[in-house]
């Protein structure tokens, strides 16, 4: 079973919670902060403990606890991921055509029901990840954001391998460490730095997934089954890097099927230059890769 982002963390707090449990009620209908000084397992007081749980509240915790054996602290089945607030981190391949995260947005939009998401960033021209770590921005971001998915986008053809993977890592213990869900997001490949393929890319991606524990949006090979099927409508913007806005849109249904678990395919939006044909095709091209990615 998968624990859901954060309830590792909670799971661990929770158990020294539900053994404090008349102290805790005495907190609650006190609603005062105390200084108690009574010492939990490992040394820490209830105050330093309950500062911790503040933003989760008392009770969700306990509810971790009380549910973990029928899965509630699993993975939440489908529709049910609470990405209410998402980060892009990333370079231009996430801010170019308007933005990634704008597109997510109207997706989630266009939910029925809508899903109600509000999206921050941290982008910056040319920065694979080891840059974004360095910038110390997209740190920050993610520890004062309080966000619940954030999505990691590296451009591999600009950086190596060790460098994806070292960076990637980092990110993603970050994200952990403040109880959201990392999201890798899988670019592209290009000829202007040909020395890699997407293959191999995917095979980066993949590889440190399942080594993390991550999810991974597979929209480099989104793109590829949409180019094998649909030829004539390109991913590529102009300079054969970017995305076009067929790309962009694309890697936003990619995007929305892996953060909501869930079928894009029928979903009303569809931006200015693509028609209501291709929208519908890219949308089930994004399930497709989605379902053969994960299964």
């Amino acid at each position: 079973m998968q624990l859901h982002a954060g309830c590792a963390h909670l799971l661990e707090s929770a158990i020294a919670v539900t053994s404090l449990t008349d102290t805790l009620r005495a907190f609650v209908k006190d609603g005062r902060k105390k200084a108690i000084r009574k010492k939990l397992p490992g040394g820490a007081t209830i105050r330093r403990r309950m500062d911790r749980l503040t933003r989760t509240s008392i009770v969700l915790p306990v509810a971790c606890v009380a549910l973990l054996a029928c899965g509630a602290c699993a993975k939440p089945a489908s529709g049910q991921t609470g990405a209410s607030k998402v980060l892009f981190i990333g370079d231009s391949f996430t801010y170019t055509q308007g933005g990634l995260w704008t597109h997510f947005t109207e997706l989630a939009a266009a939910a029925n029901p809508p899903r109600a998401v509000t999206t921050d960033k941290a982008v910056q021209g040319g920065a694979f990840l080891k840059v974004l770590w360095e910038l110390e921005t997209p740190v920050k971001a993610i520890d004062t954001g309080n966000f619940d998915v954030v999505v990691l986008q590296d451009d591999i053809p600009e950086t190596n391998p060790d460098y994806f993977k070292e960076y990637a890592r980092k990110f993603v213990n970050e994200v952990r460490k403040n109880h959201a869900r990392p999201v890798l997001l899988m670019a592209w490949a290009y000829d202007r730095l040909g020395w890699i393929t997407m293959d191999e890319i995917a095979t980066l991606h993949r590889d440190l997934g399942k080594e993390l524990g991550v999810d991974v949006a597979p929209v480099g090979l989104a793109w590829q089954r949409s180019m094998a099927q649909r030829p004539q409508l390109d991913m590529y913007a102009g300079d054969r890097e970017h995305e076009s806005i067929h790309g962009m849109y694309l890697a936003a249904c990619v995007l929305y099927a892996t953060v909501y678990d869930a079928d894009p395919t029928g979903l009303k939006y569809a931006p200015s230059g693509v028609s209501r044909d291709d929208a519908q095709f890219l949308q089930k091209i994004a399930w497709d890769t989605m379902r053969e990615y994960t299964k």
